[in-house]
């Protein structure tokens, strides 16, 4: 089963439901805007994907940090998992879970080749 992760009101996010639903997937939602994130998840996203794509320097939340919060997210890995957790708004989206792996961001070229396997 496909499990995605993001914040429902998010464009990427729109796009990710579409193109699953298009394609006729089922998946599991995680809200981390409501549900929050856990450390744990986030621990297992930067060994298996890298903190380079999972944090988005590029939004407004990261602009919204001071530049002592940004150093010290940036500082070591178990400052990083700190701040996505608290700030979980930073991290990329859509972070979808397959049976082989993660896509994280849509890419419609990548939703188009999942399958239900």
């Amino acid at each position: 089963m496909l499990k995605i992760y993001g914040i429902k009101n998010c464009n990427s996010m729109k796009k990710a439901f579409d193109a699953l639903k298009q394609k006729g997937l089922n998946y599991e939602f995680h809200d981390y805007k409501k549900q929050g994130i856990d450390a744990e998840t986030i621990q297992i996203w930067l060994e298996k994907i890298g903190a380079d794509i999972i944090l988005n320097k590029k939004g407004t939340t990261w602009r919204k940090l001071s530049s002592d919060e940004q150093q010290f997210a940036l500082s070591s890995e178990t400052h990083l998992i700190e701040t996505l957790v608290e700030h979980p708004s930073l991290i990329k989206r859509p972070v979808l879970q397959t049976s082989t792996g993660y896509l994280v961001g849509f890419d419609e070229t990548a939703y188009q080749q999942l399958s239900a396997s």
